[in-house]
């Protein structure tokens, strides 16, 4: 199969390598998919490029955890009846050496998920790390009707959907973004109140939408830039759920917080357990069967030009970054 992998780390152009590689084999409680496109998430680069670690992990690795395509073949004691079923990939490359920057890739059964047919295989390549990211932390919430939810960077690969779902979940929804643009983007996707945080003060537009009260909840996509504000923006009571931070700690000022009595709770996607990501499977498939979610825009690159589209997410492209493998 053709494959794209680096055997070191460092910039794209330095280490990336398109070559053919040993075609995969489903192993027992595995499926050999075909993968039409593999989506690339910051995480992705990061771990290419050393900033998560400089030391290989394995001797060669086959970047990108997302991807999207067909099941081609099924190891021992999965039910045959899956071949030829469109799936989208979890977990492709975590863990693991071989991701989804190839032709094929073999794993469990339990990290692909039904991709309906009128979800095209680009899209389905950008669902997997952010879809579920979102998803789990709405549903840690455990019931937002009529809550207020405070999601920073509502218009991106996370926060798009995180918009979304807990709009669908009854959310009164504040989304942060950057730009005018972005205002108008995040009002589509369900935010009844939008803050430009480059026009406006976050804290004080918080106040204002909330009459003091403050928000049910954050969800958070950088708690190193905004961690100092959260006793300023949140409810009594109120939580912080943390997927993400553009630096490794994070300063919150005590006083607030525990006087506010405030929950911060941090979760990776990665390590949802199994259950929880049937639990998301079985809640997001109708959505998509559906139409109801509204997914990002896609930017398509060639397996050859792997490097430019990594290149592509590092300068923070908005679109989401996607590779044709066939």
């Amino acid at each position: 199969m053709k494959a794209a992998y680096y055997t070191s780390k460092g910039p794209a152009r330095d280490v990336l390598v398109v070559g053919d590689q040993a075609d995969p084999v489903a192993q027992p409680g595995e499926v050999l998919v075909r993968i039409a496109h593999s989506g690339v998430n910051p995480s992705d680069v990061k771990s290419r490029s050393g900033v998560t670690s400089p030391a290989m992990e394995f001797p060669r690795v086959i970047p990108h955890s997302d991807g999207a395509g067909v099941i081609e073949a099924v190891g021992a004691g999965v039910s045959k009846q899956l071949i030829g079923q469109r799936v989208w990939t979890i977990n492709g490359q975590w863990q693991r050496p071989f991701g989804t920057a190839a032709e094929l890739i073999a794993l469990p059964e339990s990290q692909v998920a039904p991709l309906p047919d009128g979800v095209s295989t680009e899209t389905g390549a950008s669902l997997g790390i952010p879809l579920l990211t979102a998803w789990y932390a709405v549903h840690v919430c455990a019931g937002l009707l009529g809550k207020t939810v405070l999601v920073y960077g509502a218009t991106g690969a996370v926060g798009g959907y995180a918009t979304q779902l807990a709009a669908l979940s009854g959310a009164r929804v504040i989304g942060v973004v950057g730009s005018k643009e972005k205002c108008a983007l995040a009002s589509r996707l369900g935010a009844e109140w939008v803050i430009n945080r480059n026009e406006q003060d976050v804290v004080a537009s918080v106040r204002e939408i909330t009459a003091g009260k403050g928000a049910d909840v954050i969800i958070e996509v950088d708690a190193a830039a905004n961690a100092g504000q959260y006793g300023s923006l949140l409810k009594f009571g109120g939580d912080v759920i943390i997927y993400g931070s553009g630096a490794a700690s994070i300063d919150v000022q005590f006083r607030p917080m525990i006087v506010g009595f405030a929950n911060l709770r941090f979760f990776i996607v990665y390590n949802l357990p199994v259950p929880v990501r049937r639990a998301a499977i079985d809640a997001l498939t109708p959505l998509l069967k559906r139409g109801t979610l509204q997914h990002p825009q896609v930017e398509v690159f060639s397996l050859n030009d792997i490097a430019r589209a990594h290149e592509r997410v590092e300068s923070g492209a908005n679109a989401k970054i996607v590779v044709d493998t066939r």
